[in-house]
């Protein structure tokens, strides 16, 4: 036990005092206080204990655990589990400029009194997708949550089977839905949904008729789709809403980047959606958010929801949403988005970087594969990508190593091989991953 070091001992240690940046002096000397704890008990056991090993690693354990910027060589542009779209530079600085201090987040500066915190970006959201208005809450699944609520609290909501999804997080539609206290009545089978399946199951407690996106997957071969604007029209003979959650909701044309033709938010609106659901961190590239485009009627109503409040946004959202808006408003200042910058660029370029980072690490060789969007976007499509592939015995040891990097730096593995792909990382970060694979 007298072998044991002293805490202060170890808290002077150059290498356990390097963690107290990104941990704190508090949670370093808690680790130690456990460490030594867990020390006395192996002894007084029997058994042998290395201080000084068993403290460094629990100390990186604990700074692996923390929030912190990872190279991300997956090949998922919008990664769920890396958080989702990098942010634009802009939206960063408009955070960053708001953030710092006050601002007139819900106050006129005209009249001098009470303001609006959603007034400035709805109407720009507004404009940018053809809605009469919009709304902002902090995820798609709260604008779902605060749709239904509004409109079918103890009414009937009318889904088709095919689109009864669950998307990451265990996030289930008919779940949502029991939640919000409406009722569903699902329609149609598996495979195949007709707009006369829906006129079937309208009733007098009919409140909606929704629509929901397949994020994470697709339908092939014997299947029918119901109609957008065949169900426009049924809805509006029905005097029914209808409404559709479009996920990850492309804001243009994605075959402009080499996708599949992705029905866009402005065509479901013209189409007659009563209001689309969409969400901000995905194919919109800005922060995380839900949006809520429609008619003034529909959106007005949620506005005036009290539970609006439970799932209202902060400044820093407002001002990194407003900013991205921006960006979308013509397609030049688009590519300054990260995700439509990592969509537009070319093999060719791709291919050069490429080069330029095994040159600098001294390994590697390059790879011809796909890269996908993710993010529950576009499922299944993929786009042409350049990697970098390492052969190695120990696939599974190698990406361990280069998630324990500085920085960290997640790749996926492919035929036994550790693949690294290039459209996935930021250009910023070349030269770190150049450094960090030569450092293996």
């Amino acid at each position: 036990m007298r072998g044991l070091p002293a805490v202060h001992r170890l808290l002077s240690d150059p290498a356990v005092a390097g963690y107290e940046a990104s941990l704190g002096r508090d949670a370093v000397k808690a680790i130690v206080q456990e460490t030594l704890g867990r020390g006395r008990n192996a002894l007084a056991a029997g058994h042998a204990f290395d201080p000084s090993r068993a403290l460094l690693a629990g100390l990186e354990d604990a700074a692996a655990a923390q929030l912190r910027p990872v190279i991300n060589a997956t090949g998922i542009l919008v990664h769920t589990n890396l958080g989702r779209a990098p942010l634009a530079r802009a939206a960063l600085d408009a955070a960053a400029q708001v953030g710092a201090g006050y601002s007139n987040l819900e106050y006129d500066l005209c009249e001098g009194q009470r303001g609006s915190r959603y007034e400035r970006v709805s109407t720009r959201l507004a404009r940018l997708f053809g809605a009469q208005d919009a709304l902002v809450v902090n995820n798609c699944a709260a604008a779902m949550l605060l749709l239904l609520d509004t409109f079918a609290r103890g009414r009937e909501c009318i889904v088709a089977r095919s689109e009864l999804v669950e998307i990451g997080g265990g996030f289930r539609i008919p779940e949502v839905l029991e939640r919000s206290g409406a009722h569903l009545v699902e329609i149609g089978t598996t495979n195949k949904a007709r707009v006369a399946d829906v006129e079937r199951a309208l009733s007098p407690q009919t409140a909606l008729i929704l629509r929901t996106h397949r994020s994470n997957f697709s339908l092939e071969g014997f299947v029918e789709e119901l109609d957008p604007r065949a169900l426009a029209a049924l809805a509006r003979r029905s005097g029914v809403m209808l409404v559709e959650d479009l996920g990850s909701g492309a804001p243009v044309d994605m075959t402009a980047f080499g996708l599949p033709r992705e029905r866009t938010v402005r065509e479901a609106l013209a189409e007659g959606v009563a209001v689309v659901a969409i969400s901000g961190d995905k194919l919109f590239g800005g922060p995380q958010c839900g949006m809520l485009l429609g008619s003034a009627l529909a959106v007005g109503r949620m506005r005036a929801n009290p539970l609006l409040r439970a799932l209202r946004v902060d400044k820093t959202t407002l001002a990194m949403l407003d900013a991205t808006a921006r960006l979308h408003e013509n397609d030049a200042t688009r590519l300054e988005i990260p995700l439509y910058a990592m969509l537009a660029v070319s093999v060719e370029d791709l291919r050069r970087r490429g080069e330029a980072i095994v040159a600098r690490a001294g390994r590697g060789q390059l790879l011809a594969t796909r890269s996908a969007v993710g993010g529950g976007a576009l499922p299944g499509a993929t786009l042409d990508s350049v990697a970098v592939a390492i052969d190695a015995p120990d696939a599974d040891g190698i990406a361990r190593r280069l998630r324990a990097a500085s920085p960290p730096t997640i790749v996926r593995i492919e035929d036994a091989r550790v693949v690294l792909d290039l459209r996935s990382v930021l250009p910023a970060d070349d030269a770190a991953l150049a450094d960090v694979l030569a450092a293996l």
